[in-house]
């Protein structure tokens, strides 16, 4: 057994079905090499590590999330903190609860989250089953409409020792529901922490979901990340992530679009310098008839980081009227960064619309000499061209406020961009 999993094993304080789940994972191990899903990343560093558990919960200054509105709900280290939420202001209609209190009470819903990836391929999606014990579980009730962003703030902080822990959020917006959601993974130190969190989303008929995520965590930290979501039909879900922080970074997005006439957009912006490592995987399921996804994503590597984008599309038998596209475009700033992608389009129904496309390549040379010819440095115009590049996927998102949030996120990470 891999020195990561003796030490997560170390840490499990759950029931006996959560501990087969766990058993599982241990006997199955870290993938590797030959496994297609991981082959471009590689967990031969990690599974040598060793994390403790979450301890006592170091101090944040609040004035650290003083860019960040209400209503906001803050994690740090992987635990809920009090002080720094604010929730006085939800809307109308919209409840949280935390999982570690679902847990303590029972429900069927805690039961559910706990369990449900008992049989998943995925070794840390088992391992998030067996031992996730905080989260946050957010519903809005039928006919709820507010567009005023409610911000889930998940903060690594430095305590003097490598932590790790597991988050699992449900996400569930019921019929004609509309809400905007902003999750911040962000980090306060230079800490080397291993954070595992997952999210269900569901969408009821006529649902829309607004959500953006920012992973912005420690150059030194590991972000394990994945979303699962559920469309019914006639739902919207309209996302974008950005992926501009960790040292290894890897998130799942899967959606299912299982109502008739589901809409999903999910665009994102992958940047990986220094000697990050970004690993970014789309699997969109059509089932329902009329169903549409457009995906957006674009990615830079700079100095030694390396993207890896996998974008899988299924249009399963029956899906007719599916109209789906990907569009994947990478620049490469350095000659030592790396770029691998994979668009596939699987289809399996007759009458549908669709298209895919990835390419990696540089800056374009006259572009770069007008504006040189117009005096910008050489660095400046690189910046500004990285800058209008990474622009176009954040166009899912229309509340300015939000938008600019975004913008400045992308933005402040292009500035400390070494292309070397």
């Amino acid at each position: 057994m891999s020195a990561l999993l003796q030490s997560l094993a170390e840490t499990f304080s759950g029931d006996a079905v959560r501990r087969s789940v766990l058993d599982e994972a241990l006997r199955d191990g870290l993938p590797g090499a030959r496994s297609e899903a991981w082959k471009y990343t590689s967990l031969r560093a990690l599974e040598r590590r060793r994390f403790a558990a979450v301890d006592a919960v170091p101090d944040v200054d609040p004035l650290a999330l003083a860019a960040i509105p209400t209503p906001r709900l803050v994690f740090v280290n992987g635990r809920y903190s009090v002080p720094l939420s604010h929730t006085t202001h939800l809307p109308i209609g919209v409840s949280v609860q935390l999982l570690s209190e679902a847990l303590a009470d029972q429900s069927d819903t805690a039961r559910f989250l706990a369990r449900r990836f008992e049989r998943s391929e995925d070794v840390f999606a088992r391992l998030n089953a067996a031992l996730a014990s905080e989260g946050v579980l957010l519903r809005a009730e039928a006919g709820v409409a507010d567009d005023r962003p409610l911000h889930l703030v998940f903060i690594g902080a430095e305590d003097g020792a490598d932590r790790a822990w597991h988050l699992r959020n449900l996400i569930e917006l019921r019929e004609g529901a509309r809400l905007t959601l902003v999750e911040h993974h962000l980090a306060i130190g230079t800490h080397a922490h291993l954070i595992n969190a997952l999210t269900h989303v569901h969408l009821a008929k006529d649902a829309q979901l607004v959500h953006a995520r920012v992973q912005n965590e420690s150059d030194r930290a590991t972000s394990l990340l994945r979303t699962d979501a559920v469309l019914s039909s006639h739902s919207q879900y309209r996302r974008v992530d950005l992926e501009l922080g960790s040292g290894l970074s890897r998130h799942e997005l899967n959606v299912r679009l299982e109502g008739d006439n589901a809409q999903l957009t999910a665009n994102g912006v992958l940047l990986a310098g220094g000697r990050r490592h970004i690993d970014t995987r789309l699997g969109i399921d059509h089932i329902g008839r009329d169903t549409s996804c457009e995906l957006t994503w674009r990615g830079l590597g700079a100095s030694r980081g390396r993207v890896v984008f996998h974008g899988g599309i299924l249009i399963r038998e029956g899906a007719d009227g599916s109209d789906a596209s990907l569009s994947n475009k990478n620049l490469l700033l350095s000659d030592n960064a790396e770029i691998d992608t994979q668009p596939v389009l699987e289809i399996h129904a007759d009458e549908v619309k669709a298209a895919h496309g990835a390419t990696v390549g540089q800056l374009e040379p006259n572009a770069l000499f007008y504006l040189r010819s117009r005096g910008l440095p050489q660095v400046e115009a690189q910046r500004l061209l990285t800058a209008a590049f990474c622009r176009e996927p954040l166009a899912a998102i229309e509340d300015p406020d939000t938008l600019a949030l975004l913008t400045s996120q992308v933005d402040a990470s292009l500035e400390q961009l070494d292309p070397a």
